[in-house]
């Protein structure tokens, strides 16, 4: 069936006001050239894209069973198109139990649901000086130990810590096999960040969180991004990192990208929820362990744009952030842009920033109201 939505749409090409034809992928776009939106302008942009969500709507990347349609319906409903289902470190058996879940919902999207791109592995083979809020399951990696994890469900992005013994073989070993090494939960130094990039390493994970800090006599794994990244996450809750880093980030990382390390408590109320096998609290403030360390957010990928413009970024770039540079990094050509051919991966915003319809893979999806946080 043949839609339409009309509006200023973000095109790679620039702005245009007119109408955008689809069906489960975009036909046509028609209409003039613009500068920029109006004040009155309805906002037609890329559907959301996030490679980082452990959950959202109460459920828990692994908990199995039906968690994962929750969490993709959920933020389906906050205009994320599409995903990748985060996992945190735990046992070989309760990742096999976990990846067991998520590979029938890669395999097909349920209605009303987010497209799962595939199995974003947050650890196990991280620091365990660098734990974060990860649970201490920290080990080393081998390929060997994923054999059975990769037949289960495609893992596209792989969180470790370059210092470990053998990580640079192992990097290695990850790009000959498809998947995407990412720096993160690393107590590394700047040299052997700047190694793991040689070696393969594509990105890093929540830039600034759970990994050695920059100081201007060691500038560790966070001087290692900012001065040779192409690609990053960021979370942009406005808690995880300063709005000012943020804004060093985005000068420094040409591809810098938003995730929202979203937990269970995304779409809830305040209360006690699941993070893999630890018990969380959710706060107006965020998400946080019992000793107070943060873990994960309650972010949804309509308030990170907010908050992204609420920071001075244009909306432009702010839209190529949470949608094409993901895309781009995953090699998914044909999502994170409104252009012929594309799926029909599409958000309409009022002039506020509020969702209007959000279409994923032309199948239009009702939104959620505003999740108020104070973040």
């Amino acid at each position: 069936m043949r839609q339409q939505v009309a509006g200023c749409i973000l095109t790679p090409a620039g702005w245009r006001r007119g109408v955008l034809f689809f069906g489960d992928r975009i036909t046509a776009i028609e209409g003039d050239t613009a500068l920029a939106p109006q004040p009155d302008d309805g906002l037609v942009l890329p559907g959301f894209i996030d490679l980082h969500i452990h959950g959202g709507g109460g459920a828990d990347a692994m908990d199995g069973g039906d968690a994962i349609v929750a969490i993709t319906r959920l933020h389906a409903r906050h205009g994320t198109t599409s995903l990748l289902a985060t996992t945190m470190s735990a046992s070989h058996e309760a990742i096999e139990q976990a990846l067991a879940s998520i590979g029938p919902v890669v395999g097909q999207r349920p209605r009303g649901a987010a497209r799962v791109l595939g199995v974003h592995l947050e650890g196990p083979f991280i620091s365990p000086d660098r734990l974060g809020a990860q649970p201490n399951a920290a080990r080393l990696g081998a390929l060997s130990e994923l054999a059975s994890l990769r037949g289960l469900a495609p893992i596209r992005v792989l969180t470790l810590a370059p210092e470990l013994t053998g990580h640079l073989d192992f990097i290695r070993d990850l790009r000959r096999v498809g998947i995407l090494p990412q720096i993160g939960h690393s107590n590394g130094r700047y040299e052997e960040g700047v190694a793991a990039l040689a070696a393969g390493a594509k990105g890093f994970t929540h830039l600034f969180n759970a990994m050695s800090e920059l100081h201007h006599r060691q500038p560790g794994i966070v001087g290692a991004a900012l001065a040779h990244a192409e690609y990053a996450e960021i979370i942009p809750d406005l808690l995880h990192v300063h709005p000012g880093a943020i804004q060093v980030a985005r000068r420094a990382i040409p591809k810098l990208f938003c995730v929202t390390d979203a937990t269970a408590g995304a779409g809830m109320p305040d209360g006690t929820y699941r993070l893999g096998s630890q018990t969380v609290s959710k706060c107006p403030n965020g998400v946080r362990l019992a000793d107070g360390t943060l873990a994960g957010s309650v972010l949804t990928m309509d308030q990170a744009l907010r908050n992204l413009v609420a920071i001075g970024i244009p909306l432009d770039e702010a839209a190529r952030r949470i949608s094409t540079y993901p895309a781009d990094y995953l090699s998914e050509w044909d999502r994170g842009r409104l252009q012929p051919g594309a799926y029909a991966d599409i958000v309409v915003l009022s002039p506020d920033l509020e969702l209007m319809q959000i279409f994923i893979e032309g199948e239009a999806i009702a939104p959620l109201g505003r999740v108020h946080t104070a973040n």
